[in-house]
């Protein structure tokens, strides 16, 4: 027990540590090849962002536990939503200028709605992994078409101040896209380890342990992303980190880990609780930040609704564990 706690907490040390470098490394390398600010703002920050979700629900699916993966995604999606835009408006109101972000928040909705069309006979086979990873495909080939028609949008702007701040050789950039991958893996082998022999321990359920500690620790990267776009003032990156990685979440996260190991049996919550809840939480971000009649933003009291929302959430998981 005390063995599997270090090695979560190890784990998500380093894998917060790792996907940082990794995104750094990526996003660096990306502009030494000449690929537009946009296009890196939107595909390979969007997509390193979701590597930690990626790579532990990958590692849990060949594990055998395909539970957990399912989980991971779905929580770190109510984290992202609840917890992390909650926190981050509070600390300062989050205003939308960007007319991508504005077109990917129905589209979250689109993408959610499919998945739960996917979940209702109570599976998810290859077949619907498939379908997932299709859309997935679809979703980068219609961010590549944004961001080559949308040039200077507000979101073009914050990701260049971003990149500024992030400059590096291309000698290191390659190193620390390789060394953040490698070290990514290893962090989270051992964090879904250790979340699955506390599970065991504790006699609760791989999808319950995905739900709340792995998908909490997944997020931290994209928490820690926001908090500081906010700070200096880039806010159409900090709603847009969390956008972009719920439909990745979705897409991708679910789609490889329903690829290597199909769940045949969904435990019937799933659609009831966690589906429901994302989806409650991603319309109110929509309402919130679309800006219907009037500039798109998440204020402080909608900030602390959502974060209020995500510990009701956890408080009836922890209860419903104890029940």
């Amino acid at each position: 027990m005390i063995l599997a706690s270090l090695a979560i907490l190890g784990g998500f040390i380093l894998l917060v540590w790792s996907a940082d470098r990794f995104v750094d490394g990526a996003a660096a390398t990306a502009k030494y090849a000449g690929m537009p600010s946009l296009l890196i703002g939107m595909v390979i920050v969007g997509f390193g962002t979701s590597a930690p979700e990626m790579v532990v629900s990958a590692m849990a699916a060949v594990d055998g536990n395909p539970d957990l993966a399912l989980g991971n995604a779905l929580g770190s999606n109510i984290v992202n939503t609840g917890l992390i835009l909650g926190v981050t408006a509070l600390i300062a109101p989050i205003v939308v200028h960007s007319k991508i972000v504005r077109k990917e928040l129905p589209l979250l909705l689109i993408i959610g709605l499919f998945f739960g069309a996917l979940l209702w006979n109570g599976a998810l086979e290859r077949f619907d992994a498939v379908l997932l990873l299709i859309g997935f495909f679809v979703l980068i080939a219609w961010s590549i078409y944004s961001a080559m028609s949308n040039k200077g949008d507000s979101l073009e702007t914050d990701t260049e101040q971003a990149l500024h701040s992030h400059e590096m050789t291309l000698g290191k950039a390659i190193f620390w896209l390789i060394f953040g991958l490698i070290i990514l893996v290893i962090s989270s082998r051992i964090l879904v380890w250790g979340s699955v022999s506390i599970a065991q321990s504790l006699g609760v359920s791989d999808l319950v342990i995905g739900l709340t500690i792995v998908a909490l620790g997944t997020s931290l990267p994209e928490l820690a992303a926001s908090i500081i776009a906010v700070r200096k003032g880039e806010h159409d990156i900090a709603i847009g980190n969390v956008v972009g990685s719920n439909m990745f979440n979705i897409l991708a996260v679910v789609g490889i880990a329903g690829l290597i190991t199909p769940i045949t049996s969904v435990a019937p919550e799933v659609l009831s609780r966690d589906w429901l809840v994302m989806m409650a939480m991603m319309v109110a971000l929509l309402m919130m930040a679309y800006g219907f009649r009037r500039q798109g933003r998440i204020n402080r009291v909608e900030g602390a609704a959502l974060l209020l929302a995500y510990i009701g959430y956890t408080i009836w998981l922890v209860m419903s564990v104890i029940s």
